[in-house]
């Protein structure tokens, strides 16, 4: 069975489109794709095409549609795109729809049952019996299963032009060199690229070619890095229950810290515990803390709901630890699987009362690692819990990176006093006094050897002594001076990055994974419309002072973000005060990565109608609010 196109391919002598296109690859969930999905993408990468891959998949353990998207451009933009270029169809639930959602002039490969064909006539098909070149490698029918996934790989490559050196190169790297996974593996892309090759019509509208702008680079993704950077940031101890899409973070730790952290007499240097539930986890890692120890739980917004009465007894008895939330979609259980950026509100304000938390939102998997270390520090040196918002793409999904830098300055353990210092104070010192005038107390470490060592720690009302009190006037006293303490983080949290265009009357305030889509959005605003904009992107809570000084030097601000309700911009609305007129909000909340089109597209709108409130839909649509609706 050969294949029929049903477009016309372009006439020699019309310019390929090289380095710049999306494959979208649609499955079943446990049908074994990802490895060849990975394959596929490490393929182009080593190619020297910046690449990136997100997993689009069902919160079931197998049967539902999956969906992988590779990314590849030459000028390194990595943000989802919005548009499938290629496609490839393997699921016979969805494939009506995967052709329907097709740009015209796009490609199709499909099973051959699937007849996606029939279905429209703009796009280039390229019809494939899989099953039966399956069987021509394999009569184990588990086997024909899998070794489908790489037979698709073989024909996307030869369609694309992507070099079998380099494919089974990312084979061997998939497999560990486990000959016995690998051989069978190499017969079925072989098959593909021969299949392909012999009865499939020439694609010539997207090629991929070498080049040289991943050298030197890796791919990982960020919950791994976020791993790696808390063993290099000294931590000992981790709490954890597993819930998606967090648990590969601590998984990822347990394997990093039992490579290299056994100590010479074969023992572990550290403790890993999964505990019964997330509200147990963060009372490990509190107490943890407090006992000197470096600790953290990883979890996600359900997660972040159990920790609050602990978060607020970590706030109010001034105890260190660090919880990466990798959000997801909610609320409530939500879509587990799917990405978002909506627990800014949760994580800031968790607890009852007047609680207010260090956060720390890193945009890459460069950051991830280093405010793995950055967020142990400062749980020490402010006594406090420290919440790293991560999200589900980030987390979950391979990003391409620069290789991280090994950290080398000491760890910061903040106001800690030994017996020595004891000795010198005479004795004298006071667990919650301010005697720095930041905020920030002194405080010791259980088994310290002084008499005066010891103290009470508090989630009642107490003094600056750590006796218990009921008394208004220490009660305000110790409340004032731990807001204090938060503005005293302002100075040691990682400040935004900004670029600011001086001709530029309007700005963009991102954070997180928004970041790639937002400067491809800027790219697209510059070269397609001529308008040039300035950009903050966030890294930290609590606001700086740079966030007030950017919205004043632009006549209209978007906050980008990926939650409903723009929270966010709330808070940055609340933080500049009588001039938040100049906010406006775009918000992405599909569960699906945003993009830059979106972006632009919402932009433009609002800067033509006056729109202030743009909630951006699939496919682009949007729904708007004026001024009075905000």
């Amino acid at each position: 069975m050969t294949a029929t196109a049903v477009l016309d391919e372009p006439q020699a002598g019309v310019a390929s489109i090289v380095n710049d296109c999306t494959i979208h690859v649609a499955t079943v969930n446990g049908s074994g794709s990802q490895s060849s999905n990975n394959v596929l993408m490490r393929s182009i990468f080593q190619m020297g095409v910046p690449v990136s891959g997100k997993n689009m998949f069902p919160s079931n353990i197998a049967g539902l549609p999956t969906w992988f998207t590779i990314r590849a451009n030459k000028d390194g933009w990595i943000a989802r795109k919005r548009e499938v270029d290629i496609m490839v169809c393997m699921n016979a639930a969805t494939s009506r729809e995967d052709v329907e959602a097709l740009q015209p002039g796009s490609v199709c490969i499909y099973d051959a049952p699937l007849n996606c064909k029939a279905i429209r006539s703009d796009i280039t098909f390229f019809e494939v019996p899989f099953a039966k070149l399956a069987a021509e490698l394999s009569q184990d029918s588990r086997l024909r299963k899998l070794l489908t996934n790489m037979i698709y790989v073989g024909i996307v490559a030869e369609r694309l032009g992507i070099e079998r050196d380099e494919i089974m190169k990312a084979l061997t790297k998939q497999f560990k060199g486990r000959k016995k996974l690998i051989d069978p593996n190499v017969a079925a892309i072989d098959k593909g690229l021969d299949y392909a090759r012999e009865n499939l019509p020439s694609q010539h509208r997207w090629r991929i070619e070498r080049m040289h702008a991943t050298e030197g680079k890796i791919i990982i993704d960020g919950n791994a890095a976020a791993a790696i950077g808390a063993m290099f940031g000294g931590c000992t101890v981790v709490t954890w229950y597993p819930i998606t899409p967090s648990s590969s973070l601590c998984e990822s730790l347990i394997d990093y810290m039992k490579e290299h952290r056994i100590g010479p007499d074969g023992k572990a240097t550290f403790a890993i515990v999964q505990a019964e539930d997330e509200l147990a986890a963060m009372g490990m890692v509190l107490g943890a803390g407090w006992a000197g120890a470096r600790s953290l739980t990883s979890t996600s917004g359900p997660g972040i709901s159990l920790m609050a009465e602990f978060a607020g007894l970590g706030y109010f008895a001034e105890l260190p630890g660090v919880i990466w939330d990798i959000q997801r979609v909610g609320p409530s259980t939500g879509l587990p699987t799917r990405t978002a950026q909506g627990d800014i509100f949760e994580v800031y304000y968790l607890s009852h009362g007047d609680t207010q938390h260090i956060a720390l939102i890193p945009a890459s998997v460069s950051e991830c690692f280093e405010f793995a270390g950055e967020a142990l520090d400062l749980a020490e040196m402010f006594q406090t819990p420290i919440f790293v918002l991560s999200d589900l793409d980030l987390g979950m999904n391979n990003w391409m990176s620069d290789p991280f830098v090994y950290p080398t300055k000491p760890y910061r353990r903040g106001k800690v006093l030994d017996a020595k210092q004891l000795d010198e104070l005479g004795g004298k010192w006071g667990r919650y006094a301010d005697v720095d005038d930041d905020g920030i107390p002194f405080r010791t470490l259980p088994g310290t050897d002084h008499l005066m060592a010891s103290y009470f720690t508090r989630g009642s009302g107490h003094d600056a002594q750590a006796r218990y009190s009921e008394k208004p006037s220490d009660y305000k006293a110790t409340v004032d001076r731990l807001a204090k303490k938060h503005q005293t983080a302002k100075k040691f949290v990682p400040q935004p990055v900004i670029d600011r265009r001086p001709d530029a009357t309007i700005g963009f305030i991102a954070f997180g994974t928004t970041d790639p889509a937002l400067e491809e959005s800027r790219d697209q605003l510059r070269r397609e419309h001529g308008v040039e904009t300035s950009y903050l992107r966030l890294r930290a809570l609590p606001f700086t002072d740079d966030v007030k000084a950017f919205v004043e030097s632009h006549e209209r601000v978007y906050v980008v973000e990926q939650n409903r309700d723009g929270q966010m911009g709330d808070l940055i609305r609340l933080e500049v005060g009588d001039i938040q007129d100049r906010i406006r909000k775009i918000l992405h909340y599909t569960g699906l990565p945003c993009d830059a089109r979106s972006i632009t597209n919402s932009l433009l709108q609002m800067e033509s109608d006056g729109t202030r409130v743009i909630r951006v839909g699939l496919e682009g649509r949007t729904t708007t609010q004026t001024a009075s609706e905000d």
